[in-house]
């Protein structure tokens, strides 16, 4: 299981908790999942609408959350949602932040050299 250390007041802005880790953080450090059609979506730009839960980009607190049916409580739906769109999100962008531009940019062009735009 993943522990992340130190106080909550070393945060600036809001502060949310880990459905996986429950572990206190700041917003910007995790992804924002939602439910869609019965399933979970990831909402790396905080846009989509609905109640949401947050989860750190880690495949433990994935797998922590879905064992203790921490998603259908935290966004107050009944039933089962399936993961697997987090999951396959989890995998493509690795250990990058939250779905920021920056990672993902850094993680499409991995191995290659960054050149700038003229």
């Amino acid at each position: 299981m993943v522990r992340r250390q130190g106080p909550v007041n070393e945060h600036d802005g809001p502060v949310r908790t880990c459905v996986g880790c429950r572990a206190r953080t700041s917003y910007s450090e995790l992804l924002r999942v939602v439910a869609v059609a019965g399933a979970l979506a990831p909402d790396p730009r905080r846009r989509l609408p609905g109640r949401g839960a947050w989860l750190h980009p880690d495949p433990s607190c994935l797998r922590t959350a879905e064992k203790r049916r921490a998603f259908p409580r935290a966004l107050k739906v009944t039933g089962e949602l399936d993961a697997e769109g987090v999951r396959a999100h989890l995998e493509q962008f690795g250990s990058t932040a939250a779905g920021s531009p920056r990672g993902r940019q850094q993680v499409k062009e991995a191995g290659r050299p960054v050149m700038s735009q003229p």
